[in-house]
């Protein structure tokens, strides 16, 4: 008995320690604790348990350590506590897409951390000391916050274990530290540094396992540069994102890169001829090469397979027609300088497929279509010497002098039977001079090496010459064996030769000076329009050549003549002190309304204009922010239509930028569908809301095609529709609007921005844009219009939550689509089949695939034959006015005339009231009349 009782005291024992450890608080409850206050202990979250083991979204082990902490996505704000380097099993952190800001705590020493999340939040800080023994880290993600300048530190060594690091628009500066690759970093599969103030080269250390590599859109000068030549050896890469920075060179052989799905080099420095070895890459979907400086044949892709961004832009492609070969003389040129490094010099004159007509390209000289004289004395060539100098046969004088030239004298220029010259001096030549024809005079003075078997020197800085322009400008002194006549006409030759190159050099430098680089699509630049006015500026946006992405730099520079679109603006620069004036300094009373980037303001002017003026946050003039406000005042200065907002002026005055439109009293779009009860509105009835999305898809189609560039709005949405005091609808905000490609097909690569519930799905999930992504915004809206629903609703159900995919659930079941429209709506027989009608239209919008979606200009002829039925309302008039329509014109004026007891005053061409009954002479064709029936315009 005793034993029993024994035996029952234990059990019990036994279940009294397991209640107790289970209802003991976790290790790390203060820490969590101190993250809940320092992030305002948001209700949301439901954190009220002691026990931070059993809150949402946080999970711990058996010894109750917190081990995940997954907030992402929760709107949060507040900052990060320093207290999280205390969670000593915290393997995953998640604090993506919040509005979290101040620095970063370090988290140095947590070596169970395996994954860190703090993208899309407000960050200020990055420590230097954060990597430091997180030896097991495998994924950071730190892209776009607004960092303070910082390096990549050296304590990233620590995480050998790195898998991805992201950190796109992070506000990173320096170089690519060598040490990300070699054995250091030997499971690094993914790097995107887009976006920061990166500059310099790619290290040749950087790690070959990389699958996917993001270095485009560096910010300020100079940026990253040098040759790509490294990402031939990293045969694992699968995406190459190189475009918009000032990478020279040619591009190498991609033949082992089998895996290669997305080539992005626009927007570079980039020489030479595209090697077939791209072309035949087996799994290749993208390419963008637009805005180089290639040469050689336009390569020809299999464009039902590869979306090819390839404009001619700055590139030097012989023809237009891809796939078809070059002159043999611009062949033979390209082999001579490949060598050379495809020198940027060259290839930029380098144009159009006759290199002596209509004029001779430069160091060319020609004789009735042939070669004869070759000089590229003191250009800072370094590389070797082709032997392919020997195809041309015509050539007489050959000089290289000045130059970093390496290696030997080919033999084969002594079969060039015309060879009178050729200067070689000053360079870095080693070997035997070949035997020459006792008619060649050669130079080779100034090779140290020149008769030795090997060459005692070190190699040149930088390889090959890529876009160096520079050099010592020394000539040659002439050979001893030639006699005096000739040692005259060199020298003076050689000083006429380095007058003129010198003089292109100069003038090359000084273009170079003033372009900088090419420049990246729709990017917009503010220059003063003189020195006396400082308020006056111009801006220029460059024109598209299939832009994209990418980058959205803002250095001074310019594209190509063809490419730029310059706008006059100095007109609607309005002072901040009008603005303070007219905002009362910008009360609360005076407050519109707030968005994302700043807060609107009503405003009235001194002739009694109403405005509305939209006062970007000082937080938020980043790169991103600024780039918005400069795209707004360029798209809005080229663009004017009924159904597009008008901007009237803007401001930048030190850290102020403001934007001024005309006043639309009614506010948006959203006001009068979503919160029309809280607003005490009416609600909109159906033929209100039909003439509104009429309204938009006018304004739309305009951007897209009737306007003088096609452009993509890319955040079509109910708040950025505003309304009139007669409910008529203008589209407004066009800070994300981008140019589209002019041929209106293919599409463009875009940092991901807009609205979530209105991206279109390949947008949303390639970055990619063409104008049917405001189709589908658009889609969205108009299911809006018909259902009262936002397009993302976190009350409903989670089945219908999205709106598009309910709306399609429910239009599929026409007995319950009824369901589906709004209760404030008056459904009779005619009203209902309208509505019908624009359903079926928002589900072709709003179609999966890009090319089964209308482009807007259908929309718009379906939308105007429900909205804009005529009616007559009056009998036809004709008969009070007894005009016979068989009667010619004269007839018809002469009996209207005598019904309104008028007559014609034949002086001024106008109607005057007509005192006297009497019959006056009517003119045949009276002056000003006839033509108001022939004006171009129909009115």
């Amino acid at each position: 008995m005793k034993k029993v009782d024994v035996g029952i005291c234990f059990v019990l024992y036994l279940v009294c320690f397991a209640v107790s450890v289970e209802s003991q608080s976790s290790p790390d409850a203060s820490s969590m604790l101190a993250l809940r206050e320092s992030i305002g202990n948001p209700t949301s979250l439901g954190w009220s348990d002691p026990n931070p083991c059993k809150w949402v979204q946080v999970k711990c082990d058996g010894s109750n350590r917190v081990t995940k902490i997954q907030i992402g996505n929760q709107n949060l704000k507040g900052k990060l506590p320093p207290d999280l380097k205390n969670l000593t099993s915290l393997t995953i952190l998640e604090v993506m897409k919040n509005q979290l800001s101040g620095p970063i705590p370090s988290l140095a020493g947590l070596s169970s951390l395996t994954d860190v999340l703090f993208n899309n939040n407000n960050f200020t800080e990055m420590p230097q000391d954060f990597f430091t023994g997180l030896t097991s880290l495998r994924k950071i993600y730190l892209d776009y916050n607004s960092f303070s300048p910082w390096q990549i530190p050296e304590t990233l060594k620590d995480a050998s274990s790195l898998q991805i690091f992201s950190a796109n628009q992070a506000n990173i500066t320096g170089t690519i530290p060598d040490f990300l690759g070699g054995d250091t970093f030997s499971v690094l599969e993914q790097l995107h540094l887009a976006f920061n103030y990166l500059q310099g080269p790619i290290p040749l250390s950087i790690a070959k396992t990389i699958t996917s590599l993001w270095l485009n859109g560096q910010n300020g000068e100079p940026q990253l540069n040098g040759s790509i030549a490294v990402i031939q050896n990293m045969t694992a890469l699968t995406e190459v994102w190189l475009h918009s920075n000032q990478f020279t060179g040619p591009i190498p052989d991609l033949s082992g890169l089998i895996s290669l799905k997305q080539l992005s080099l626009r927007d570079n420095h980039l020489t030479g001829i595209v090697p077939l070895s791209v072309l035949n890459l087996p799994g290749l979907a993208i390419v963008n090469l637009t805005n180089n400086f290639l040469q050689g044949p336009t390569p020809k892709f299999d464009t039902s397979i590869v979306a090819v961004d390839m404009n001619k832009g700055t590139n030097s492609f012989c023809l237009d027609q891809p796939g078809t070969s070059c002159d043999d003389r611009v062949n033979i040129l390209l082999s001579i300088v490949q060598p050379l490094g495809y020198p940027a010099v060259l290839a930029e004159d380098w144009k159009a497929n006759d290199p002596c007509s209509p004029k001779p390209w430069m160091g060319i000289s020609c004789l009735n279509g042939s070669i004869t004289a070759v000089n590229f004395q003191n250009l800072g060539f370094s590389g070797t010497i082709s032997p392919n100098f020997s195809k041309l046969p015509a050539l007489k004088e050959l000089r290289l002098s000045g130059n970093s030239l390496t290696g030997t004298i080919p033999n084969e220029l002594t079969t060039l039977s015309n060879l009178r010259r050729i200067d070689l001096s000053n360079n870095r030549l080693y070997g035997k001079v070949p035997n020459f024809s006792k008619n060649v005079d050669v130079i080779t003075d100034g090779n140290p090496d020149i008769g030795k078997d090997i060459s005692t020197l070190s190699p040149p800085p930088g390889g090959p010459s890529g876009s160096d322009s520079g050099g010592k400008k020394s000539s040659g002194s002439g050979n001893k064996n030639s006699n005096t006549g000739k040692v005259v006409g060199s020298v003076v030759g050689a000083i006429c030769g380095v007058f003129i190159v010198g003089i292109g050099v100069c003038l090359y430098a000084r273009k170079r000076r003033r372009t900088s680089r090419v420049q990246s699509p729709n990017t917009v630049v503010i220059h003063p329009r003189n020195e006396g006015d400082g308020n006056a500026v111009k801006i220029t946006v460059t024109g598209s050549s299939v832009t994209g992405g990418g980058s959205e730099s803002h250095s001074i520079t310019s594209s190509g003549p063809s490419d730029l679109h310059v706008v006059e603006a100095g007109s609607l620069v309005i002072s901040i002190q009008v603005l303070r004036n007219v905002t009362n300094n910008f009360s609360d009373e005076n407050i519109l309304g707030r968005g994302g980037f700043g807060t609107v303001y009503k405003g009235e002017l001194h002739d009694g204009t109403k405005i509305a003026v939209k006062r970007m946050e000082s937080g938020v003039v980043s790169e991103k922010g600024l780039a918005e406000f400069m795209s707004e005042i360029a798209v809005l200065t080229k663009v004017r239509h009924r159904h597009l907002v008008t901007l009237i002026g803007y401001c930048l005055e030190g850290n102020e930028r403001l934007l001024v439109y005309e006043y639309m009293p009614q506010g948006t779009l959203s006001r009068h569908l979503f919160n029309w009860k809280e607003e005490d509105l009416k609600p909109l009835e159906w033929t209100r809301r039909l003439t509104i999305a009429l309204d938009v898809a006018r304004g739309v189609e305009y951007l897209h095609t009737l306007a003088h560039k096609s452009f993509i709005h890319r955040d079509l949405k109910p708040s950025n529709i505003l309304l009139g005091d007669d409910m008529r609808a203008k589209v407004a905000d066009f800070g994300l609007v981008r140019l589209a490609p002019e041929n209106g097909k293919h599409s463009i690569e875009t940092r991901l921005a807009g609205t979530f519930g209105y991206l279109a799905p390949e947008y949303a999930v390639t970055g990619r844009v063409t104008t049917k992504v405001d189709v589908f915004s658009f889609g969205v809206i108009l299911m809006e219009l018909i259902s009262g629903r936002k397009a993302l609703d976190e009350t409903q159900p989670e089945d219908s939550v999205h709106l598009v995919t309910w709306f399609r659930r429910m239009h599929v079941n026409k007995d319950i689509f009824r369901k589906a429209i709004d209760r404030t709506v008056e459904l009779d027989e005619e009203t209902y089949s309208s509505v019908s009608t624009v359903a079926e239209l928002a589900g072709h919008c709003c179609a999966r695939e890009p090319y089964q979606r209308p482009d807007m200009g259908h929309v718009v002829n379906v939308l105007s034959s429900l909205a804009e039925l005529w009616k007559p309302t009056k009998p036809d008039s004709e008969d009070i006015y007894g005009i016979d329509l068989d009667m010619t014109l004269p007839q018809a004026l002469k009996k209207w005339q005598a019904y309104e007891g008028s007559t014609i005053d034949d002086s001024s061409s106008s109607l005057i009231p007509s005192s006297e009954n009497t019959q006056s002479s009517i003119p045949t064709r009276p002056s000003g009349f006839a033509d108001s029936f022939t004006s171009a315009d129909g009115r």
